[in-house]
């Protein structure tokens, strides 16, 4: 689990990171081949699954980071402010679009993370609050927080190493199903497919034009 590590074993403190950032997961990127881990918010894993309104299974880990690419990738760079040093060695900061929008109250605020009281203090309640009342990304359905789902997963507990795109390719492995090319409604066989897109693809909001968690509702 990335606590804190207050004794600075990996290093002095760092100046600010700024670049075009690879998504690693949903809290974690990637700037100049520096490892940041989001301060204060905690991402489901990348193998972590969710339930959605229905009860359905779905990566919610892997839409988690599809969400922060998309939303990373609308305004470039991205500039992170160090806070410390994690176990893992990785650069813990807090992380501002090009326009200035917190990257963590983004996440939090959209349902694809959580508030992490244990190092944030509080400092996105407000955001979760918010998501939680308007039943968004995770709060659409049944979840378990990520540190409590790393504390039974022993495979879970080390961060993730895989960018985005291998994440994907692995889904594609196991569903048949792949997210390229894009596809739209009409071009669909089944609403299990078009959940599939939803939840794991970065252009899989498309399918839900309502924005009301159900994707291509002809189907569904």
């Amino acid at each position: 689990m990335p606590e804190l590590n207050t004794s600075n074993w990996f290093g002095p403190k760092h100046a600010p990171i700024a670049g075009v950032a690879s998504v690693i997961d949903g809290d974690t990127i990637e700037i100049h081949g520096q490892r940041i881990r989001f301060n204060g918010i905690d991402a489901p894993e990348s193998a972590q699954q969710c339930d959605d309104a229905k009860g359905f299974r779905y990566q919610c880990g892997a839409k988690a980071a599809a969400a922060l690419d998309g939303f990373l990738a609308a305004s470039r760079p991205v500039t992170c402010v160090f806070v410390d040093w994690d176990r893992y060695g990785r650069f813990v900061g807090d992380c501002r679009r090009a326009d200035g929008t917190s990257v963590a109250a983004w996440m939090v605020e959209h349902g694809q993370a959580l508030d992490w009281p244990k190092y944030s203090h509080g400092a996105y309640a407000a955001q979760q609050a918010k998501a939680e009342a308007a039943k968004v990304g995770l709060w659409v359905g049944a979840f378990q927080a990520p540190w409590e789902w790393r504390a039974e997963h022993a495979g879970g507990t080390a961060p993730s190493s895989q960018p985005l795109g291998i994440v994907s390719r692995r889904l594609v492995a196991q569903s048949g199903y792949s997210c390229e090319p894009r596809r739209t409604c009409k071009q669909l066989g089944s609403c299990e497919e078009a959940n599939w897109y939803l939840q794991n693809c970065p252009w899989g909001g498309k399918l839900d034009r309502d924005k009301d968690g159900i994707p291509c509702e002809s189907l569904c």
